[in-house]
């Protein structure tokens, strides 16, 4: 694999509180594996031998069912791990794991894992911290699910997601995906940019976003109406 390998277990979240010797102990128990499309990776009940983290590709989450019916519990994206709960469970995989694009994955073996833990107490604490940082934000993002109507959520996730000193933000992910971790719809996530670029809050092209009006987008997010 060409990609820096420290670098996407430093955007995991799982391993996002880890140091760089961290990451090197980490790298060195882990397996590369790659998967082609449609692949399936494990199965429901099957027993949960590792994890793995996204270095390429995507991969679906899913359960079937008794009539053979597919739901999706999550897609996962590069920089993101899955199935890591299992290990720390009652030792199953509790859903079905499939490749939907030709996938790399790094595979962290169960129990060459919790020895590292047991090794090096502090890796186990940087990952606490990291994990810490990453339950804060969700508690923020349910927050803004609860409290915050769509223009202020979509407004607050561009302002995050600038980069400091920077205007604009790249998306990284679809529209559909940013829908779905706004909690609304495609349709309703087009209605609200549109409607904040006839404001003159922002300007879209595309997967960049502009934002014109940084003022008025931090006072939408706090007056939560539009």
């Amino acid at each position: 694999m060409s990609v820096n390998l420290s670098s996407v277990l430093k955007q995991c979240h799982l391993f996002a509180g880890t140091s760089v010797d961290d990451r090197e102990k980490l790298l060195s128990i882990t397996k590369p594996r790659e998967f082609n499309r449609g692949e399936l990776l494990f199965e429901e009940g099957q027993t949960a031998d590792g994890f793995y983290v996204v270095v390429s590709g995507k991969v679906k989450v899913f359960k079937l069912s008794p009539d053979g019916r597919e739901r999706i519990l999550h897609v996962i994206h590069p920089n993101s791990s899955f199935a890591d709960a299992a290990i720390f469970d009652d030792g199953a995989f509790p859903a079905f794991a499939m490749s939907i694009d030709k996938s790399s994955l790094l595979f962290f073996p169960k129990d060459q894992f919790l020895s590292l833990l047991h090794c090096y107490p502090q890796l186990a604490i940087n990952m606490i911290a990291g994990l810490s940082r990453f339950l804060r934000s969700f508690a923020t993002q349910i927050e803004d699910l609860t409290f915050r109507d769509v223009p202020a959520r979509l407004a607050r996730y561009l302002i995050s997601s600038s980069q400091k000193g920077s205007n604009q933000v790249k998306l990284s992910i679809s529209k559909a995906q940013l829908a779905s971790n706004l909690g609304t719809t495609s349709e309703t996530l087009s209605r609200t940019l549109r409607k904040l670029a006839d404001e003159e809050l922002i300007e879209v092209q595309g997967r960049i976003i502009r934002l014109l009006d940084a003022e008025r987008l931090h006072d939408l997010v706090d007056a939560d109406r539009f």
